[in-house]
């Protein structure tokens, strides 16, 4: 069943709103993802690694966010071309609660499992 203009909606702001929020988390993360100077006297052995260690999680987390950022742009191009909603691999519907958890979802659940597998 396609989405109704209510739904269509709600997944149009969803979208508006989860763009703004990761933009406004990378820009929040720019500057603690530089890397880590090496050559700081102040910094002990243990909290260099310590240091390096979470910059690389926080680098892997903006890459996610990245990611997610594309996708959600995407998506929200996708509602302009009337494509919102379709499956990228079977081109079924995808269910309104599966783009209500996740707006930015290019496959339907079924597509999304087996390319998981």
């Amino acid at each position: 069943m396609p989405l109704s203009t209510s739904q269509t909606e709600v997944l149009s702001a969803a979208l508006k709103a989860l763009i703004q929020e990761l933009d406004e988390s990378l820009r929040g993360t720019a500057e603690a993802s530089k890397p880590v100077e090496l050559d700081q006297p102040a910094i002990g052995r243990v909290s260099r690694i310590d240091a390096i260690q979470q910059q690389k999680m926080l680098e892997a987390n903006r890459e996610a966010q990245q990611s997610r950022l594309a996708l959600a742009r995407s998506a929200l191009r996708r509602f302009d071309e009337d494509e919102y909603g379709d499956c990228q691999r079977c081109g079924e519907e995808i269910a309104f609660a599966r783009l209500e958890a996740r707006p930015e979802s290019l496959y339907c659940i079924e597509c999304q499992s087996a390319r998981e597998r």
